[in-house]
């Protein structure tokens, strides 16, 4: 009877298994043939997209990539995606990691109270309160014209960055705090026994050692930056301070008209192609910070 409850058990084993990959087959299927036909459209010439959308390209056309980048002004989009992403991850991780590390690792007054306000902040959603955003910026606007002659809080890709590392402070807090909480007190206590202060054991011992967790926390808020699109439309209303994604849109509205489907793949695929790029580079680190938190005793 044993025997017939084992093999009844390997079978539900390997249909569960079975099913397991049958069900991740497919999902790999529906997201990268995607990815796979948008690259192939952006290498096509205009007229192959009147034949079959599934055919292969002809030929390799890259002019696309360069009317994308010349002519859509996708190249200056780029620079200012870059350089908002750059500076909104350099605010976000000056910020958080120290806070993250205070309220993980320290009992002090009113601790209780600011990690609840941080928690407080994943239930806000910052595309719900961009309309008073965008109003408080241009009151400010009102106020240094009257000073400086000239408004500086609107079309800032300084400011845009600043609006995009409060938007995500609470989960990175939140994420990067439960990692700490895990880290075993003797760590700090051998640093401190060496002559270390709170600044040098947080830098030089509790980093490196969260290293796989700030790559986690980097790569998620890299992809929410990176391809935001309704905060930096409104804080970034002149054209040539737009960011990659308001710019594809931009583009994909103009092609309605102009028929342009290989310049239109080809700035798709700008936008697609930094984040693909990261993930390949830190999915070990990625993996290791998703789980390790959970691992440390």
């Amino acid at each position: 009877m044993n025997k017939d409850k084992l093999t009844q058990n390997s079978g539900s084993d390997k249909f569960y298994k079975g099913f397991i990959y049958v069900v991740l087959i497919a999902l790999a299927v529906i997201i990268i043939v995607p990815v796979l036909w948008a690259f192939m459209s952006s290498i096509k010439q205009d007229g192959e997209f009147y034949g079959s959308p599934w055919a292969l390209p002809e030929g390799i056309y890259l002019q696309n990539f360069a009317d994308a980048w010349l002519k859509a002004k996708m190249g200056s989009y780029m620079l200012n995606s870059v350089a908002v992403t750059a500076m909104a991850l350099g605010l976000l991780l000056a910020i958080a990691l120290p806070a993250s590390y205070v309220l993980s690792r320290f009992k002090f007054k009113g601790n209780g109270f600011w990690n609840m306000m941080f928690m407080a902040g994943l239930f806000i959603n910052v595309n719900y309160i961009v309309v008073p955003i965008f109003l408080m910026l241009n009151n400010g606007d009102k106020v240094v014209r009257s000073i400086f002659g000239h408004p500086i809080l609107l079309n800032n890709l300084f400011i845009l960055a600043i609006v995009y590392a409060s938007m995500s402070l609470s989960f990175t807090i939140y994420l990067m705090s439960g990692y700490f909480k895990s880290l075993p007190k003797e760590y700090e206590e051998a640093a401190s026994v060496d002559g270390a202060g709170y600044f040098r054991t947080m830098v030089q011992v509790i980093m490196p050692m969260a290293k796989p967790s700030i790559v986690t926390v980097i790569l998620f808020n890299f992809l929410s930056f990176w391809n935001e699109y309704i905060v930096s439309m409104t804080l970034l209303p002149k054209p040539g301070f737009k960011t990659l994604p308001v710019g594809l849109m931009n583009l994909m509205a103009a092609q309605k008209s102009a028929v342009e489907y290989g310049q239109m793949y080809a700035g798709l695929v700008l936008v697609m192609l930094p984040t693909l790029i990261l993930y390949i580079l830190v999915q070990k680190k990625l993996t290791q910070g998703m789980t390790m938190g959970g691992l440390k005793g």
